[in-house]
């Protein structure tokens, strides 16, 4: 009998280090299938991006110039190694002159834009708030209005990028959602995108293409990194322990909006050729003898600015970037004003899908529609109110509410 057990438990050890064989095997096969496949991936889209550099340009036609604001710090630090490898080649293949500047802080791409000189193609390697940085930076320029017109390419490589799903297609491969934004930007593959100015009291604009968020889901969400002993519970920690400090969170303000606006048609842009001498001389000599009479001005009707309060546990303000519609009409942002009126179970479930989704409208919440609005909060260090009674005062007046020093927020499509 012992022989037989003893049988058994050389058996059973065998079996296990088979076993075990058996899935490390596996494991490696799979792992080096799939950089077989990513190596696959790179290959062709460098073959690609050759057709474009075998082709021969006229002598009168200058090389195209593309700037890359590179953010070595997006994607845990691998977005360095994600370009290099997927995306430069194809870029160097392509027979564009180009140069990468790589920043090295937060907002360096922004003052970078404000001093960058002419070039015919500006690349952002990185994430949604790399991509913010360089559209801030390009539209606080003095020249705004014509270096506006440089087509912006998006290379996905930060950990949020919401903008990524719009431009390109749904892809589970991160060399093939890489190697395809970057060849979509050699085909000139372009979509018009809204862009949302935030106006301050003081500070220059900022600009933004997803939205903006403010409330108790964003701050908990600010804070889930502090909680990185918990492991896959610190994102519901976060929310936990934020309850403990004050509930219900209520978060007052004041809103201010217009309406929707009708959405002017696009017109090509077509250059009328200049008349023969003879016609502009008879316009010149036609408007010096006949002045132009002055026009009488017109009586503009004041705006329909639409008043209310808010106590909210988030409000955020979206562009319809996410769900891009080119055939609308209208041109509005969307407002989700959400109720403070929740449990902190529902809370803290909710936090966890707005980690996921951070733009994400429960239901429930209140929602508008806005071209423009001004949001009035309070700043911080004002002594809380429970509610607010005196309505929010019309910008062109001077009025001021007693119970709090208000912090005036224009935001404008």
């Amino acid at each position: 009998m012992a022989k037989v057990i003893k049988m058994f438990h050389t058996l059973r050890n065998h079996w296990k280090k088979t076993t075990a064989g058996a899935c490390l095997l596996t494991w490696g096969g799979n792992w080096l299938y799939g950089k077989h496949c990513d190596n696959l991936l790179r290959r062709a889209a460098c073959q690609e991006a050759q057709v474009f550099g075998n082709q021969i340009l006229p002598s009168s036609m200058q090389i195209k110039k593309a700037t890359v604001f590179l953010n070595p710090a997006a994607c845990k630090g691998k977005a360095r190694s994600l370009f290099e490898k997927n995306a430069a080649p194809i870029l160097h293949l392509s027979g564009l002159d180009v140069t990468v500047v790589k920043t090295d802080y937060e907002g360096q791409a922004k003052k970078l834009l404000e001093l960058m000189e002419n070039t015919d193609m500006i690349i952002v390697a990185g994430g949604d708030g790399t991509l913010q940085e360089v559209i801030t930076g390009l539209l606080r320029r003095v020249d705004e209005a014509a270096f506006s017109k440089i087509p912006i390419g998006f290379i996905p490589l930060g950990k949020t990028s919401t903008l990524s799903h719009t431009l390109y297609p749904e892809s589970a491969n991160q060399v093939q959602h890489i190697t395809d934004a970057t060849l979509s930007i050699l085909k000139g593959e372009t979509i018009p995108l809204d862009v949302l100015q935030i106006k301050g009291n003081k500070d220059q604009p900022v600009f933004a293409v997803t939205g903006l968020r403010w409330g108790s889901y964003r701050d908990a969400g600010a804070k889930v990194s502090k909680y990185w002993y918990l492991g896959p519970l610190k994102i519901k920690a976060a929310h936990f322990f934020n309850t403990l400090k004050e509930w219900p969170q209520k978060h007052l303000a004041s809103l201010s909006y217009l309406d929707p606006t009708p959405r002017p048609p696009e017109e090509p842009e077509q250059k009328t050729p200049r008349p023969p001498l003879y016609i502009r001389l008879y316009k010149r000599l036609a408007h010096y003898w006949t002045p132009v009479p002055k026009e009488i001005p017109k009586e503009v009707t004041p705006e329909a600015w639409r008043e209310m309060q808010l106590s909210a546990i988030e409000f955020s303000v979206t562009t319809q970037n996410r769900h891009l519609d080119l055939k609308r009409t209208e041109d509005f942002m969307n407002i989700c004003i959400e109720p403070d009126s929740i449990s902190k179970g529902e809370y803290i479930k909710r936090g966890s899908q707005k980690m996921e989704d951070p733009h994400l409208c429960p239901e429930g919440s209140q929602c508008l529609q806005a071209s423009r609005c001004i949001l009035q909060l309070p700043e911080p260090g004002s002594p809380p109110v429970n509610h607010v009674t005196s309505p929010r005062p019309h910008p062109s007046t001077g009025h001021s509410i007693d119970s709090f020093t208000w912090l005036e927020c224009a935001l404008e499509l």
